[in-house]
């Protein structure tokens, strides 16, 4: 793993949340972007090198809907940026870890993503994100 990538916050109500994080930050959301396979649109914040990830539920029973009526808002998950998607994925896989998808699947941001279940990570769902080639 290279480096944290983002940190990815469950909220409610997007445009709430990202007037609070213009404020809290000092600057404005770089992109916005649905993603329709995992029934969200996120908001995306840099602040120097960081970057934060604001996720709202498109779907009542979307996965985002399901955390936030189970744990409230707040830290959803922690994405880790890989060189190889595909071998952290079997890396992870040998050492005992509950891959929650069996391929990378596209994700916001330009980004190929795996998530890891919480239980093997005390508690934390763990996002892995590689950029996805450029298409010829």
């Amino acid at each position: 793993m290279i480096q944290i990538e983002h940190i990815g916050i469950a909220v409610k109500d997007l445009q709430a949340a990202e007037d609070v994080y213009t404020r809290l930050l000092g600057v404005a959301p770089y992109k916005r972007e649905a993603v329709e396979s995992e029934g969200v649109t996120t908001s995306f914040f840099r602040s120097g090198p960081n970057k934060i990830e604001l996720l709202e539920s498109t779907r009542p029973d979307g996965p985002i809907a399901r955390s936030i009526a189970k744990r409230g808002e707040g830290i959803h998950h922690i994405a880790f940026a890989v060189a190889d998607i595909r071998r952290e994925m079997a890396r992870l896989k040998s050492e005992g870890f509950t891959l929650l998808n069996e391929e990378p699947k596209p994700g916001a941001d330009n980004k190929l993503v795996c998530f890891i279940h919480p239980k093997d990570a005390n508690g934390v769902l763990v996002e892995l994100c590689q950029e996805r080639p450029a298409e010829p």
